[in-house]
């Protein structure tokens, strides 16, 4: 098999070719980069929890979480560390490998709130589990602290494009996400960055998206795909639907464009059909969240997550990389 070349000076006129090629060809040439650098029938499993919702100062155009909007998401403390690690345990039962933890802070607290979150991190870490978190922009000793902690990755989403950017969010710049993501990987830890689709964006600013996800050296570890959740009260509320195959596109693109990430279905993945979900996967997406609930929409139950791996032939990644039996693949 030829091993595909780590690229980062995609341009956009090649990411645009690969985007709008026959979506047979575009698939085939995913899986070629799949093939090569993943095991195309594993998908990791990953668990969210919000630790500290509501009140959020930005003004995300999609998010219930902001303060700006009218039916914003009531704001509650920061969780207990029994509950916390609770959440952690359950998760690990169902098969996840990987623990995101999500605050909604604009900018990461200092202080004792700071101070609790590096104690649910070793927690968390002390599980075995890989530890993520997604509290907003953090300063350099900040995320040499949660390094020091354990913290595996750290996810901080571009978005969209920078040129649409400003229509969605006015309250924190581009550039403020770029330099959040340069301190998480002067310190050692991992990055989480991806971006949402269905957002009112043009297709070239997908494009744009993808190159600067694809700009990053190295490339992001784990590329979050989302498709929006509209949610009442939110400026987005209302935003048409999109084509499921620009889902399976932009899937597909990111696969090829970083084919060493491991690229994740997430947001939205409640309102595709079992077969978009297949060809999501065919298309080089190899991780997906467990549990009904992420941040603040809801999400696939378990046990359908299981027997949709088992009709395909597919398995979750255990810690170990051995194959984790789902409960419908016990069979005389």
């Amino acid at each position: 098999m030829i091993i595909p070349k780590i690229r980062h000076d995609w341009t956009e006129d090649e990411i645009a070719e690969i985007y709008t090629l026959p979506l047979p060809e575009l698939i085939f040439r995913a899986q070629v980069c799949h093939h090569a650098f993943h095991a195309p029938d594993e998908v990791q499993g990953a668990s969210l929890l919000n630790i500290k919702s509501g009140g959020c100062p930005d003004d995300c155009s999609y998010c219930p979480q902001s303060a700006h909007h009218d039916k914003g998401l009531n704001r509650t403390p920061l969780m207990s560390l029994g509950d916390v690690t609770a959440a952690a345990e359950k998760a690990r039962m169902m098969g996840a490998t990987r623990f995101c933890m999500g605050a909604a802070w604009r900018d990461v607290p200092g202080g004792s709130d700071f101070e609790r979150v590096l104690i649910l991190v070793r927690s968390v870490a002390a599980l075995g589990l890989e530890v993520c978190c997604t509290m907003g922009m953090l300063d350099d000793s900040q995320a040499e602290a949660l390094a020091a902690a354990g913290l595996t990755s750290y996810n901080h989403n571009l978005d969209t494009s920078p040129e649409f950017y400003g229509k969605i969010i006015t309250t924190r710049t581009y550039e403020d996400r770029i330099r959040t993501l340069q301190r998480v990987r002067s310190a050692g830890i991992s990055i989480c960055c991806g971006g949402i689709i269905g957002m009112g964006e043009s297709r070239r600013d997908r494009y744009l998206l993808l190159q600067q996800l694809a700009s990053l050296q190295p490339h992001p570890e784990s590329v979050p795909i989302n498709l929006l959740v509209r949610i009442e009260g939110t400026p987005l509320a209302n935003q048409g639907e999109i084509d499921v195959f620009d889902l399976v596109r932009m899937i597909a693109c990111a696969r090829i464009l970083m084919p060493e990430s491991i690229v994740r279905l997430s947001a939205g993945r409640l309102s595709l059909c079992d077969e978009a979900q297949a060809l999501c996967f065919v298309a080089g997406a190899n991780s997906i969240f467990l549990g009904e609930k992420l941040l603040t929409t809801l999400n696939p139950e378990v046990h359908n997550d299981q027997l949709l791996l088992d009709r395909l032939g597919m398995r979750l990644r255990s810690a170990s990389g051995d194959k984790l039996q789902s409960e419908t693949s016990h069979r005389d």
